[in-house]
């Protein structure tokens, strides 16, 4: 298993024309490939504006015509890509699902957003996914021949438990496709990821749409890598671009051996502990 390789986030401009979100998303792998990237992954709702009264407008079903331009692009430029997410239709259902690929343009997987989008915070911002959206019922990894990756989109990373899960079955890359809002991205955003790292000591990459300030629901941008010692690795601002960050595999061991957390794992003690409590 090779232990290093560039991994490519694109923080991708998204319109309302569905036809040029795909276009250029498809560009914009090519240029990533180009420089080397091997894994590529899109942001949340790449290929629709982000919002409940476009998710039923733009749904369709996978396999569709978007994951067959994500298909095409994957095989073509010879990359594992991880295809953001888009709004998927399927048995009278809508989900906000990821649609993954390997190198020979198979599409290995599919994550469905678990915890919806649901907050209210007074004054600056209410949003309710469940009005339009069902949540997915399971988690989803992939094998890769530099390491094992774990996918959550957007609020799935807020649950510490869903990483822990990833990590204790073997995942040293979490990716999670988001677009959190200017509210609690300047909050949050940097600070979940950071944490999520620290935890489970392994790599975090976040993958938001660039800013459109005129859009119903303006993203926050700063797609980010986050590596096990909890430090940015790469970062970008708001504007439409690509980050890239050069992943060691064996810094992920390095750090587990430093501070060895899963050898002082307590679980018996959680157990007597959690049984006390309930």
């Amino acid at each position: 298993m090779t232990s290093k390789f560039r991994l490519a986030l694109i923080q991708l401009a998204v319109s309302a024309s569905k036809s040029d979100n795909l276009a250029n998303a498809a560009l914009k792998i090519k240029e990533a490939a180009k420089k080397g990237a091997k894994i590529v992954a899109l942001p949340e709702c790449f290929n629709s504006p982000y919002g409940t009264s476009y998710f039923s407008e733009y749904a369709e079903e996978i396999p569709g015509n978007s994951t067959e331009v994500l298909s095409k692009a994957a095989k073509e430029n010879n990359i594992f890509l991880v295809g953001g997410s888009l709004p998927e239709s399927k048995n009278g259902k809508l989900f906000n699902t990821c649609p993954i690929f390997n190198p020979a343009g198979e599409m290995i997987a599919t994550h469905q957003k678990v915890h919806l989008f649901d907050i209210d915070v007074p004054g600056k911002i209410r949003f309710k996914e469940s009005e339009t959206l069902s949540p997915g019922s399971k988690l989803t990894n992939f094998d890769t021949p530099f390491c094992k990756i774990g996918v959550g989109i957007c609020y799935d990373i807020r649950f510490a438990e869903m990483a822990q899960i990833y990590a204790k079955n073997g995942c040293k890359l979490l990716i999670y496709p988001g677009a959190f809002n200017m509210t609690t991205g300047p909050a949050h955003w940097e600070l979940l990821q950071r944490a999520r790292a620290i935890d489970n000591q392994l790599y975090v990459a976040t993958i938001s749409p660039a800013r459109c300030e005129t859009a119903s629901y303006v993203a926050w941008g700063h797609t980010t890598v986050i590596n096990p010692w909890g430090e940015v690795v790469s970062t970008t601002e708001h504007a439409e671009d690509i980050v890239y960050a050069d992943i060691d595999i064996g810094y992920v061991d390095e750090v587990r051996n430093q501070i060895p957390l899963r050898q002082q794992k307590r679980n018996d003690l959680y157990e007597v502990l959690d049984h006390n409590l309930s």
